[in-house]
Formats: C-alpha cells, sequence, structure tokens
C-alpha cells in the first residue's frame, strides 16, 4: 500500500489517466484522474503561497463543490491537516470546531460566509480567510488558485502516521470530539472498501455531504478502482433516482428515507448492483430489494475506526436477520463486558474493535481517549453480540445518543443548549422513534417557578436553538413538565420518563406539523 493519499492519487493518474474520476450532477463538471491529480499539486502550491506548510491546520467549510475533493488530497500532500466542518453548523458551532481544532487557516463557501462573520469568537485574521466561488473578491480562492504552478507544489517526507484530517464526530460529552485520523487510515480505508465491492465498478453515486466520513472514504473506492464518483451539490432523498438512472450508477449508500419515498413501477429500473444499508429497518430489507432489484448489505462503522463491518455480497439468506455482518479487511472485533473481557457466545456486551490504520485519539483529549480504548481495542459505545457463525448485531447503545437521519446527535449538547435560557430549570432530551428518519428529537422541559410562558413557549425555545443548533439536532417534539423522575444522584430518570406513556409524541408539540398532539 502506498505511504501517503497523494501517492495513491498519483498511482491512479499514472494507469487511467483519461478516466473521469469526480462527475458532478447538474453542472456536469467533471475531473478525469491526470487532471484531479494536476488540480490537486495547483492546490497544493497555493496553499503553500498562502502559507500553509507541513501540520497546519486548516478548516474547510464547503457544499459539495470540484474544490471539495481537490481541497482535501491538495492538504494531504503538503501533510497539513484539513478541518472539514459542516456546512449546516451555526456560529456557535464553527467557532467550536475551529477553537477546539486548532484551525490557522479557513476556506470558506461564499454562501457559508455570514455563519463565520457572525461568530463571536475565534475569527483569523483576514490573510488567513479563502472563499470559494468568491469571484471578484480579493480573498477569492479561485484567483488565487489560477496563479499558482503545479510545479512548484511542496513535496513533503510524509509517513503513514501523519496525521491528514481532524474529524469531528458526535459523542456523549456534550460537543463533538476531533478525531485525529493519518494516510494510513485512509489508504487501510481504500483498500478494505475495494474489497468489499465484488463486481466492476463503473461508476457510484455520494447522495450525502463530504464533509462526512462517508465521501472520502468513496472517493478512495473510485480512486482505487479506477471508477467514477458521481457527486451532487446537496444532498436529496427525492432525486437519488433520477441520478442513479442517468449517470447509470451501480453503488451507492442507501438510508431509510429513500425507501420510504412513493413508491413507483420504475423503481427498479436502473444499474444498481449493491448498496450499503446503515440500521435499516430489517423487516424492510427484502421488499427494499425486491422493489429496486439489487443487493442490500448491512454495514457498520463510526469515524474512530473507519469501515468496520459488513454482510458479505453473497449473503442472500442473510437478508432481513439485522446482522451487521462480518468484521472487514484489517479489522477484528471482540464483544467485551464492562471489564473489557470477552463474553460467551450469545451474550450482549459492548462492541469493540481493533486493527491497523484507527485514528491515533482525539485531537488535545487524553482522557477522552484513554477512556475510548481498552488494552488496543477501540470501545464503540454499541451494545451487541455475536451468534455462532461469528456474524454481529447491535442490540442498543450504552451511549446516549439520538441517531436521526444516519446523523449523530449528542443528547448532553441539546440539553445544554436549552439550559442556556435564563427561565427553564431542567430539561431532558429523548429519541422518539420514527419510520422515515429513525429517531426524532423531544425535549422535556420544566420551567423555573415564576417563569412567563409567553416568553418560554415551543417557538421561543426553538429559535433558541435554531441560532445555536445545526438543523439536523433540532428538537422536532417540545412538551413541559411540572417535574421529572429523579435518580438518587439527583438526575432525571429517563427510563422511568419514557415508561409514562407509549406514545412518546403524545401531549408534544410538534414543530413539524406546528402544533400540539
Amino acid at each position: 500500500m502506498p505511504n501517503d493519499l497523494g501517492l495513491l492519487l498519483d498511482q491512479a493518474a499514472e494507469r487511467w489517466p483519461d478516466r473521469t474520476a469526480l462527475l458532478f450532477v447538474d453542472t456536469e463538471d467533471s475531473l478525469s484522474f491526470a487532471r484531479f491529480r494536476e488540480e490537486t499539486l495547483r492546490a497544493a502550491a497555493a496553499l503553500a503561497a498562502l502559507g500553509v506548510v507541513k501540520g497546519s491546520h486548516v478548516a474547510v467549510m464547503s457544499h459539495n463543490c470540484p474544490q471539495v475533493p481537490v481541497l482535501w488530497f491538495a492538504l494531504a500532500r503538503i501533510g497539513a491537516v484539513q478541518i472539514p466542518v459542516n456546512s449546516r453548523y451555526t456560529p456557535r458551532e464553527l467557532a467550536y470546531v475551529m477553537e477546539t481544532g486548532d484551525a490557522e487557516f479557513l476556506l470558506i463557501h461564499k454562501e457559508l460566509l455570514p455563519t463565520y462573520e457572525a461568530m463571536d469568537s475565534g475569527r483569523l485574521p483576514d490573510a488567513r480567510l479563502r472563499v470559494i466561488a468568491g469571484e471578484g473578491r480579493p480573498d477569492a480562492w479561485e484567483a488565487m488558485l489560477a496563479a499558482a504552478d503545479p510545479g512548484r507544489a511542496p513535496r513533503p517526507k510524509l509517513y503513514p502516521e501523519d496525521p491528514t484530517t481532524i474529524q469531528f464526530t458526535s459523542g456523549t460529552t456534550g460537543f463533538p470530539k476531533g478525531c485525529v485520523l493519518t494516510h494510513r487510515y485512509w489508504v487501510t480505508m481504500a483498500q478494505a472498501k475495494k474489497a468489499m465491492i465484488e463486481f466492476d465498478l463503473k461508476r457510484a453515486l455520494y447522495n450525502q455531504n463530504f464533509f462526512y466520513l462517508d465521501g472520502p472514504i468513496l472517493l478512495l473506492l473510485a480512486i482505487h478502482k479506477g471508477a467514477t464518483l458521481v457527486m451532487v451539490w446537496k444532498p436529496s432523498a427525492t432525486r437519488f433516482l433520477e441520478w442513479a438512472r442517468r449517470y447509470a450508477i451501480q453503488y451507492l449508500y442507501f438510508f431509510e428515507p429513500l425507501y420510504k419515498q412513493p413508491e413507483r413501477p420504475e423503481d427498479g429500473d436502473t444499474a444498481l448492483e449493491l448498496v450499503h444499508i446503515y440500521g435499516f429497518n430489517k423487516n424492510n430489507h427484502a421488499d427494499l430489494e425486491r422493489r429496486f432489484k439489487m443487493k442490500a448489505r448491512e454495514a457498520f462503522g463510526m469515524t474512530e475506526s473507519g469501515a468496520a463491518f459488513v454482510m458479505p455480497f453473497e449473503a442472500d439468506h442473510w437478508v432481513g436477520s439485522g446482522s451487521i455482518g462480518l468484521p472487514i479487511a484489517f479489522r477484528e472485533a471482540m464483544v467485551a463486558d464492562d471489564a473489557g473481557d470477552p463474553v460467551p457466545v450469545g451474550e450482549q456486551g459492548e462492541l469493540c474493535v481493533r486493527g491497523p490504520g484507527m485514528m491515533l485519539g482525539y485531537y488535545n483529549n487524553p482522557e477522552a481517549t484513554a477512556a475510548s480504548f481498552h488494552q488496543g481495542w477501540l470501545r464503540t459505545g454499541d451494545l451487541a453480540r455475536r451468534d455462532g457463525n461469528g456474524f454481529y448485531y447491535i442490540v442498543g447503545r450504552k451511549k446516549e445518543m439520538i441517531r436521526r437521519n444516519s446523523e449523530n446527535i449528542a443528547v448532553r449538547e441539546v440539553e445544554e443548549v436549552i439550559r442556556g435560557i435564563a427561565a427553564i430549570e431542567e430539561v431532558a432530551v429523548v429519541p422518539v422513534p420514527d419510520p422515515v428518519v429513525g429517531e426524532e428529537v423531544k425535549a422535556y422541559v420544566k420551567l423555573k417557578p415564576g417563569a412567563d410562558p409567553a416568553e418560554t413557549n415551543p417557538e421561543a425555545i426553538l429559535a433558541f436553538c435554531r441560532e445555536r443548533l445545526a438543523p439536523f439536532k433540532m428538537p422536532r417534539f417540545i412538551a413541559f413538565r411540572e417535574s421529572f423522575p429523579m435518580t438518587d444522584s439527583s438526575r432525571v430518570e429517563k427510563k422511568k420518563l419514557l415508561a409514562e406513556d407509549p406514545d412518546l409524541r403524545r401531549g408534544s408539540y410538534d414543530r413539524v406539523e406546528g402544533r400540539w398532539l
């Protein structure tokens, strides 16, 4: 395997120079492998002129556009560390990521500039800011790029354990933690992902945002197989079939909201051969394959480990089992008790993973890093079991998380934001099962004595949250309480709270419908 990401792209450009590496829907912008390589060298030269060197921390905040994957590889070539930023973050969240990740530079799409400009802290000197698609601005990234010479791109000595990315991921302690990912991590993922695709892959579709883990992994798959990655400007649940047909897509990630779209006779009229699903309702698995006429296989991973489990391509008899399959290449797995020792087959415990190319740790957070590893095993925080055939099943979560549309939402972060409202005494955030998005966010709220209800009605609470939480973290349901069941340690006893009513929507204000239920 090559030592670094730049060499991986170099190999692909030499082997398939004229093949299309990247294609963007609607605009039809494209990059061949040879041009993709050249553009990463040009961008590396421009970044060096900006002052970026090996070890620099560079935040990138943008929608999906050609500049984003080019920047990722360009930064990797220099040995710099990218901090990918969720394009839906609020000023508060952006400031947290930049300050926690020690960002020294920021490249941001012009549409997202208002978020940066509204930050209360963490602003960078103007000389360290560049605006993507900022035509006509003195700080436009494209102007600097046009003046750069690919032949002057720096070529520092790189090692497999050099960091390339600080990928922030939601945790249970409130704000996200920054996973430090290396060249070895990404190159290992390229090899492992290639082994999952047992057919001649020509085109794959990425219908998510590139700041997530999945985008870079899918791009590495395309590079490793000489295939085309088709990318969208913004994800869509309603247009994915249109794109799949138009571009003869054979492979993509598939999520529950896509299945929940109204069924049409032409749903199976695509080139799809395989989709990977994550936490998909097992009762709908067989119908998913029937409807879209392709194989759907469960998979599992997390930022800390990358891809970790997959159901084999040929395992048709396992459809609907709910199993996440077997550990992928380069990964071992164990179900452990609280002491970190393996439990017997069939018993429940914490899912643990190990192997080469895992994250180095959480950036500037040795306590969280130490808590997440035990004798070389990553503790995933997921409860699981393994059957007699070696297949693994997720049965729950030790961590207090809500998973909405495949997004992890830290309960504590949402609770801390709502507690910032002066009139609120206590809040408890819980997941509400939902057939479309998996889980919705519900906030139970207790007001302080004498609080003015007019200032703490649901819309006022939601308005407060909108300024501080990305849209996917927003509570959908809000309910008011006069008291909470409490533990001996004075914490809300959520199990009792959830057991009070089997219908968690009843008596709540529904943000989507704009009414009380």
